[in-house]
Protein backbone atom coordinates (compact mmCIF):
# COMPACT_ATOMS: atom_id res chain seq x y z
CA UNK A 1 0.00 0.00 0.00
CA UNK A 2 1.11 3.10 -0.88
CA UNK A 3 -0.69 5.72 -0.30
CA UNK A 4 -4.33 5.95 1.86
CA UNK A 5 -6.77 8.48 2.73
CA UNK A 6 -5.76 11.08 5.82
CA UNK A 7 -8.71 10.65 7.87
CA UNK A 8 -8.14 6.79 7.53
CA UNK A 9 -4.73 7.29 8.31
CA UNK A 10 -5.48 9.68 11.45
CA UNK A 11 -7.66 6.85 13.11
CA UNK A 12 -5.61 3.99 11.70
CA UNK A 13 -2.57 6.56 13.67
CA UNK A 14 -5.24 6.57 16.50
CA UNK A 15 -5.21 10.78 16.91
CA UNK A 16 -8.88 10.26 16.45
CA UNK A 17 -11.49 7.74 18.25
CA UNK A 18 -13.85 7.34 14.45
CA UNK A 19 -13.06 7.90 11.45
CA UNK A 20 -15.70 10.27 11.07
CA UNK A 21 -14.33 12.47 13.87
CA UNK A 22 -10.96 12.15 11.82
CA UNK A 23 -13.42 13.68 8.82
CA UNK A 24 -14.40 15.96 10.08
CA UNK A 25 -11.02 17.30 12.14
CA UNK A 26 -9.80 17.58 8.36
CA UNK A 27 -13.18 19.37 6.92
CA UNK A 28 -12.37 21.89 9.40
CA UNK A 29 -8.71 22.63 8.72
CA UNK A 30 -7.41 21.14 11.97
CA UNK A 31 -5.01 18.81 9.68
CA UNK A 32 -2.30 20.57 7.19
CA UNK A 33 0.10 19.32 4.59
CA UNK A 34 2.86 21.48 3.85
CA UNK A 35 1.52 24.65 5.56
CA UNK A 36 -1.76 23.85 3.61
CA UNK A 37 -5.31 23.01 4.65
CA UNK A 38 -6.20 19.37 3.13
CA UNK A 39 -9.30 17.69 1.95
CA UNK A 40 -10.39 14.39 3.78
CA UNK A 41 -10.20 12.51 0.42
CA UNK A 42 -6.06 13.61 0.32
CA UNK A 43 -3.76 10.60 -0.34
CA UNK A 44 -0.98 10.44 2.66
CA UNK A 45 2.56 8.63 1.72
CA UNK A 46 5.54 8.00 3.41
CA UNK A 47 7.65 10.56 4.11
CA UNK A 48 5.31 13.67 4.14
CA UNK A 49 5.09 16.06 6.91
CA UNK A 50 1.52 16.91 8.73
CA UNK A 51 0.46 19.50 11.07
CA UNK A 52 -2.18 18.16 13.05
CA UNK A 53 -4.34 20.40 15.65
CA UNK A 54 -5.68 18.22 18.92
CA UNK A 55 -6.57 20.54 21.44
CA UNK A 56 -5.25 23.92 20.75
CA UNK A 57 -2.29 21.60 20.53
CA UNK A 58 0.24 21.72 17.48
CA UNK A 59 1.98 18.17 16.35
CA UNK A 60 4.40 18.10 13.63
CA UNK A 61 4.21 14.58 12.20
CA UNK A 62 6.56 12.71 9.95
CA UNK A 63 4.95 9.86 8.68
CA UNK A 64 6.69 6.85 8.76
CA UNK A 65 4.08 4.09 7.41
CA UNK A 66 0.62 3.69 6.13
CA UNK A 67 -2.19 1.62 6.83
CA UNK A 68 -5.82 1.57 6.41
CA UNK A 69 -6.21 -1.34 9.68
CA UNK A 70 -6.62 0.29 13.75
CA UNK A 71 -4.42 -1.85 15.48
CA UNK A 72 -2.82 -1.24 18.63
CA UNK A 73 -1.73 1.70 20.32
CA UNK A 74 2.18 0.49 19.78
CA UNK A 75 1.47 -0.69 16.17
CA UNK A 76 0.49 2.75 15.60
CA UNK A 77 2.90 4.68 17.32
CA UNK A 78 5.00 3.09 14.80
CA UNK A 79 2.94 4.90 11.75
CA UNK A 80 4.86 8.33 12.40
CA UNK A 81 7.02 10.10 14.33
CA UNK A 82 6.87 13.73 15.82
CA UNK A 83 9.54 15.44 15.12
CA UNK A 84 11.98 16.97 18.20
CA UNK A 85 10.56 20.98 17.89
CA UNK A 86 6.94 19.31 18.12
CA UNK A 87 7.97 17.38 21.17
CA UNK A 88 9.68 20.60 23.17
CA UNK A 89 6.87 22.76 22.33
CA UNK A 90 4.30 20.39 23.19
CA UNK A 91 5.96 19.92 26.70
CA UNK A 92 6.21 23.89 27.23
CA UNK A 93 2.72 24.03 26.81
CA UNK A 94 1.99 21.54 29.05
CA UNK A 95 3.96 22.72 31.64
CA UNK A 96 2.89 26.49 30.90
CA UNK A 97 -1.05 25.44 31.63
CA UNK A 98 -0.08 23.79 34.76
CA UNK A 99 1.65 26.96 35.98
CA UNK A 100 -0.91 28.84 34.68
CA UNK A 101 -4.22 27.62 35.09
CA UNK A 102 -7.07 29.45 32.83
CA UNK A 103 -9.31 31.33 35.75
CA UNK A 104 -12.20 30.93 33.52
CA UNK A 105 -12.29 27.03 33.88
CA UNK A 106 -12.08 27.55 37.79
CA UNK A 107 -16.00 28.78 37.32
CA UNK A 108 -18.83 26.39 37.88
CA UNK A 109 -20.70 25.81 34.89
CA UNK A 110 -24.46 25.84 34.67
CA UNK A 111 -27.43 27.74 36.95
CA UNK A 112 -26.50 28.36 40.63
CA UNK A 113 -28.42 26.05 43.34
CA UNK A 114 -30.89 27.22 45.44
CA UNK A 115 -28.58 27.65 48.22
CA UNK A 116 -26.08 29.75 45.95
CA UNK A 117 -28.91 32.57 45.10
CA UNK A 118 -29.70 33.19 48.92
CA UNK A 119 -26.07 33.47 49.50
CA UNK A 120 -26.01 35.92 46.42
CA UNK A 121 -29.23 37.53 47.93
CA UNK A 122 -27.70 37.78 51.14
CA UNK A 123 -24.62 39.46 50.01
CA UNK A 124 -27.05 41.90 47.90
CA UNK A 125 -28.92 43.28 50.95
CA UNK A 126 -26.36 43.48 52.79
CA UNK A 127 -24.37 45.64 50.42
CA UNK A 128 -27.33 47.53 48.67
CA UNK A 129 -30.44 49.26 50.11
CA UNK A 130 -33.23 51.12 49.03
CA UNK A 131 -33.82 53.59 51.69
CA UNK A 132 -32.17 57.39 52.12
CA UNK A 133 -29.51 57.48 54.64
CA UNK A 134 -29.61 61.77 55.61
Amino acid sequence: MESIRIDKWLWAARFFKTRSLATQEVSKGCVQVGQRDVKPSFEVREGMTLTVWQAQVKRTLLVKGVSDKRGSAPVAQQLYEETQESIHTRLQLAEHNRLHTEPALAIGHGRPTKRDRRDLQKGLNARWSASVDD
